[in-house]
């Protein structure tokens, strides 16, 4: 089945038309979503969504961007979570070095908490490494976590081998339907198969036929597709084999989950 390993569906853009959306999914044969938190507030919208929905599984964490407004009693609230809360990693966490103004302290300050945090509860971790797998892949040698995803991978094969190597899955999505992300698309093509997940990390991250509009996961069956011309095998063993990929970043695919 397909798995979105990335998915905020508790963002306001889906006020309204959540129900739907996930409806849609299903149909076009999404099988689990994994939707990160991003900061405290945000814990109680996922943790809300995962209740009502068995397909939905949680990642509770705080993301690089949020560590500004972010405090050490965040940190405790987080543990209290996780603590009661079947999640199936640690995230979003991570660093984002594009945002010239984020305090880059702060950021790293909060990550190295948050892999502790991963380590203590024998969690996977979803990366947030936008402009910074160099300083990532440093704070992982030196804090080894169980593995998980590295998010909307971009960086070199150079850096994707050193995340395979640390037990890591690649995240790849809308990037790869644009023809001119040559980088992308040679790296969906050309790295080991068993590295690779799928994500939308809708409503963000539009395809090359959604521009202007919210992402929805959806999407996600013509990743599949996308990724299947490119390294020309049949969509069914694509699917199969990023399924089979995201269960082994995320053990607790099989174990969590909301309600029926």
């Amino acid at each position: 089945m397909l798995i979105d390993t990335h998915i905020h569906l508790d963002a306001a853009e889906f006020d309204g038309s959540r129900d739907s959306v996930l409806i849609d999914a299903r149909t076009a044969g999404v099988g689990a979503f994994v939707v990160p938190a991003v900061d405290r507030e945000s814990f109680h919208r996922v943790t809300a969504l995962v209740a009502a929905n068995r397909d939905i599984y949680p990642a509770l964490g705080i993301h690089p961007l949020f560590t500004a407004a972010a405090t050490q009693g965040d940190l405790e609230v987080l543990e209290h979570e996780l603590g009661r809360t079947k999640c199936v990693a640690v995230g979003e966490i991570g660093l984002d070095h594009f945002v010239e103004e984020a305090d880059r302290e702060q950021q790293l300050r909060f990550f190295v908490a948050q892999l502790r945090i991963a380590q203590r509860f024998q969690l996977p971790v979803i990366l947030h490494l936008r402009r910074a797998q160099d300083a990532v892949l440093k704070q992982l040698r030196q804090h080894a976590v169980c593995g998980g995803i590295a998010h909307a991978f971009n960086g070199s094969r150079q850096q994707a081998d050193a995340f395979i190597k640390l037990g890591f899955k690649l995240g790849f999505g809308g990037a790869m339907s644009f023809e001119g992300s040559q980088r992308i698309r040679r790296l969906a093509t050309e790295l080991p198969l068993d590295s690779i997940v799928l994500e939308t990390d809708a409503p963000d991250m539009a395809p090359a036929w959604g521009q202007g509009r919210p992402n929805v996961p959806a999407n996600i069956a013509r990743y599949a597709r996308i990724l299947a011309e490119l390294r020309g095998l049949p969509v069914e063993e694509v699917i199969r084999a990023t399924g089979a990929n995201a269960r082994a970043a995320l053990p607790g695919l099989g174990a969590s989950g909301g309600t029926p």
